[in-house]
């Protein structure tokens, strides 16, 4: 069997697969299916200094290969995660707290608040289905680096991943803004901001208007930004955007990231990390792969 560890920012993970924040939610209900522990790590659902309720419903649409979302950030606050889900998570596997604010002393706050309690600290800039804060900081390369700054300001223990939005004119040059005000890592990417009409009524599907689009069929765009982004840094890159299976999980590898979040795909089979996990070893074996890790940033454009 191959090895499948891969090293993320000083931290090794047994393999690179990690559930995505948003589609997880802290690990409990996907336990009672499967072990997690088999999992590198776990990003959890998106957490606020306080709780919050979310978006009115209807707050999901499906679409042809993708889906739209607009859940709004609902979760029980950061102090309740802290306190009955943390110990449990982390005697699971790896924990990336995924986080997001509507101002910059929200994130610095809350980045305080869980300095040296979880592996990793994701700061959320991107979500688009929110109407306020979040995306806002991911726009633009400026407020890219000012939130990262304050994020990384109020960490003292714990390494920083800053997930980007897909929503902006160069991902490049926003990878190496977060890079610039003190990111250890960045994910990429997030959700595009989509429409999806009820034709019959002539109004949005979402009571939210938009949501955030996901699903496989954003694949092709994520891996070509994970490509572009990982040649701006000299951080380390999650790819995530439509992976569904091994093969997927490669492409991101390839393109440049060390490890790779799966989103969408675990709505559709809640074993899809765990089969994608059993996928890179049947992979690497038959292509006599060693160590996973080698195949990190080997794509060759042609010419």
């Amino acid at each position: 069997m191959a090895d499948l560890s891969v090293a993320l920012c000083g931290v090794t993970l047994k393999n690179p697969v990690i559930p995505a924040s948003g589609t997880f939610g802290f690990g409990r209900e996907f336990n009672e299916l499967y072990d997690i522990s088999c999992l590198g790590a776990v990003a959890t659902k998106g957490l606020t200094l306080a709780p919050r309720a979310g978006n009115p419903v209807p707050r999901i649409a499906e679409g042809r290969g993708v889906i739209l979302n607009a859940v709004g950030l609902q979760n029980p606050g950061a102090e309740y995660f802290i306190e009955h889900d943390l110990a449990w998570l982390r005697s699971k596997t790896r924990v990336i707290a995924n986080v997001a604010g509507s101002t910059l002393r929200d994130y610095g706050e809350i980045c305080a608040l869980l300095d040296g309690k979880t592996d990793f600290i994701e700061l959320n800039i991107s979500c688009p289905n929110v109407r306020c804060g979040g995306m806002a900081f991911g726009i633009r390369p400026e407020s890219v680096k000012e939130v990262t700054k304050i994020a990384r300001e109020n960490l003292q223990k714990t390494p920083l991943i800053v997930k980007l939005s897909p929503n902006v004119e160069n991902i490049a040059k926003n990878a190496a803004a977060a890079e610039e005000g003190g990111a250890d890592c960045i994910s990429l990417i997030n959700t595009f901001t989509g429409l999806a009409v009820d034709i019959r009524r002539r109004r949005p599907i979402l009571a939210n208007n938009t949501g955030g689009v996901s699903g496989a069929g954003i694949r092709p765009i994520a891996v070509r930004m994970v490509y572009e982004a990982s040649r701006a840094v000299s951080v380390p890159v999650i790819g995530m955007g439509g992976i569904t299976c091994a093969e997927d999980a490669i492409e991101f590898l390839m393109a440049g990231a060390t490890a790779v979040q799966v989103g969408t795909q675990n709505f559709t089979d809640a074993l899809a990390c765990p089969k994608i996990i059993e996928g890179l070893n049947e992979w690497c074996d038959f292509y006599g792969i060693g160590r996973i890790a080698s195949l990190t940033g080997t794509l060759q454009l042609n010419g």
